[in-house]
């Protein structure tokens, strides 16, 4: 559009320069004496009106051109403003992609650290040996989290273990609880003590960590770090750590406290065997190796008033010290019945009436059996116990099944039948608890048939030589294949051949 004014404008401006020019023609070709005064003054109006056209269009032409330079200058600005835009969203994008990636590390090292502090936490309270809690305390932190480990333990004090062969803050941290940090510069640690650099390891900063208990700190953990320093999270997340740890070693103390007084006291009631003329026995007692479970199997042999031999194996349910003193009770219990005489079902019987009426959450298992004094007559009855074994002089092993009892202090009245057995010397009985036979993935029946084919391999010679021998090859090969996460008891009654 543009283009076609102009050309418009061109043909009026030239359309003008032609009359001018006709008009210089006239003006020079006539003689002016001949000119027409009006034509001449109408040619010069003419053409001072195209000179007013051409200059109003040439106005309106420089507008319109002002006009789009103008717009090019403001399309050129937000030009510009879009291109400054764009880079600050770009950078913002950039800061948002940096902050989201670093937002998932510390998520991530935050997931890192509950999981290894979850794992750590299990594989310390999984061990209720106070040694082995504090041999896997390094396997769990070293590398990742340490480089080196000291576990200093105030239970453990000798010529090893005294406060100047430990660092000041190893000191300090034991006698205030708090942990401290001894390094050549700040830590700045969430909730630690900055202290000097120790002069033990005087290059190599410490952090210094108290074991807490319920009532006193049991030790220190001092750690080097892996690298220059700790991060402040590793270092929350260590402090955690060392106070589970305390209790964990806490728990494996009162745990091996009760152990040891559960097995002392068991041990202590259990009976010394009598000697018996024609008549060998020989006991066994051995505490779990594995867990609490210490204090519920016994064994006892005494003499009754008309000279027979009482024998009787046992077991109450529960572990630790309220079973070894139950246990202990039932001992005395049933020795006080058997002053009255009766056989070995009376005998029971009585026992699952004491239980029923003094201690009605207590139940137990037995089994007893009685020598008669003319040595060939076996009186014996069970309750709820693992059957006799009965090994005949020929080495024809027999399992005595017959129907037993209940358990003793179910809320059941039961009178607990008598079985006779003729013996012939040469015979050996074998009383035991379920700890010898039973495991658990296998049940008690294999463990029974176990035992009765150990004690078939024995000649009569053998036992009549050395039973005290003879208890331990049987106990070897029934024990050595697991662990004990039973107490056991075996009792051997041999009759001389």
């Amino acid at each position: 559009m543009v283009l076609e004014q102009v050309s418009g404008e061109d043909a009026e401006v030239g359309a003008g320069a032609g009359r001018n020019e006709r008009l210089g023609r006239g003006a020079t070709g006539a003689d002016p004496a001949t000119e027409d005064p009006a034509a001449l003054s109408e040619a010069l109006l003419g053409a001072d009106e195209d000179t007013a056209v051409v200059l109003e269009r040439l106005a309106e032409q420089e507008e319109l051109v002002a006009f789009h330079r103008e717009e090019l200058h403001q399309t050129n600005q937000g030009v510009v403003v879009l291109h400054a835009e764009l880079d600050a969203a770009g950078r913002a994008q950039q800061e948002a992609f940096a902050a989201e990636r670093r937002a998932r590390e510390e998520a991530e090292n935050a997931r890192h650290r509950l999981t290894f502090l979850a794992d750590a936490s299990a594989a310390l309270n999984a061990s209720l040996n106070h040694d082995e809690i504090v041999r896997r305390l390094p396997e769990l932190l070293v590398p990742r989290y340490a480089a080196g480990v000291d576990v200093w333990l105030f239970d453990h004090e000798d010529g090893r273990y005294r406060p100047a062969d430990h660092s000041g803050a190893a000191v300090l941290a034991a006698r205030t609880g708090r942990p401290q940090y001894a390094a050549d510069h700040p830590g700045g640690l969430p909730g630690v003590d900055d202290r000097p650099p120790s002069a033990l390891a005087p290059e190599r900063p410490l952090l210094c960590l108290p074991l807490p208990a319920r009532r006193t700190p049991l030790g220190v953990l001092t750690l080097t770090p892996p690298g220059e320093r700790w991060d402040p999270d590793d270092a929350v997340m260590l402090i955690e750590l060392a106070r589970r740890a305390g209790t964990a070693m806490d728990n494996a103390r009162r745990f091996e406290h009760n152990r040891d007084i559960a097995e002392t006291l068991q041990r202590a009631l259990l009976t010394e065997l009598p000697a018996t003329p024609g008549l060998s026995l020989a006991a066994r007692y051995l505490p779990a190796t594995h867990g609490l479970n210490i204090g519920g199997d016994w064994y006892d042999a005494f003499r009754q008033r008309d000279g027979s031999l009482i024998t009787v194996i046992g077991d109450v349910t529960g572990h630790g010290l309220h079973a070894a003193v139950m246990m202990s009770q039932l001992r005395t219990a049933l020795r006080a019945y058997a002053v009255d005489g009766g056989g070995p079902g009376r005998l029971l019987t009585r026992l699952h009436g004491y239980l029923r009426h003094l201690q009605p959450d207590l139940f137990a298992t037995a089994v007893i059996a009685r020598f008669h004094p003319d040595g060939h007559t076996l009186t014996w009855a069970a309750a709820g116990h693992p059957p006799p074994v009965l090994r005949l002089p020929d080495g024809r092993v027999r399992i005595l099944d017959a129907k037993p009892g209940a358990m003793l202090g179910i809320p059941l009245h039961q009178e607990i039948a008598d079985h006779t057995e003729r013996l012939t010397p040469g015979t050996t009985l074998a009383l035991y608890t379920d700890g010898l036979v039973e495991r658990r993935a296998l049940g008690i029946d294999p463990g029974i048939e176990r035992l009765a084919q150990s004690l078939g391999t024995f000649g009569s010679a053998d036992l009549d030589a050395d039973l005290e021998e003879s208890a331990d090859r049987i106990l070897h090969p029934l024990l050595s294949d697991s662990e004990r996460e039973d107490d056991v008891c075996l009792l051997l009654c041999h009759l001389h051949g």
